[in-house]
């Protein structure tokens, strides 16, 4: 793709540096850090979010599904759940417990029935 944006040799980008890379407003990142929990930044010291390479081609993924492929941000949530990225710090043990307790009742339903 001769238009995709650049990345230089940094290990880090502050969010305006993503910003400017991938065409997107701070806040929008931030909005995506809230919807997305595998989508999760480090922070530094002084509590500036740092982007890895991983973090922006990901946000550029989710760019292209919302805004070319015309998704949603539920269908989004939904593909991400199924590639699995769902990253295990961020989910909430009630809501683990909860999933755990459905799949296991499910699969004890069908060992009653045979």
């Amino acid at each position: 793709m001769g238009n995709e944006p650049r990345l230089g040799s940094k290990v880090f980008y502050k969010i305006g540096e993503v910003s400017q890379v991938t065409k997107l407003p701070a806040y929008v990142l931030r909005f995506w850090e809230s919807q997305f929990p595998f989508l999760n930044p480090k922070k530094s010291r002084g509590n500036q979010r740092l982007y890895v390479r991983r973090d922006i081609e990901t946000v550029l993924e989710i760019k292209r599904m919302l805004y070319e492929e015309g998704h949603t941000l539920e269908g989004v949530k939904r593909y991400w759940a199924r590639r699995g990225r769902i990253s295990p710090q961020r989910v909430k043990p009630k809501e683990l417990a909860q999933k755990l307790r459905g799949s296991l009742r499910a699969i004890l339903k069908l060992l009653e029935s045979n």
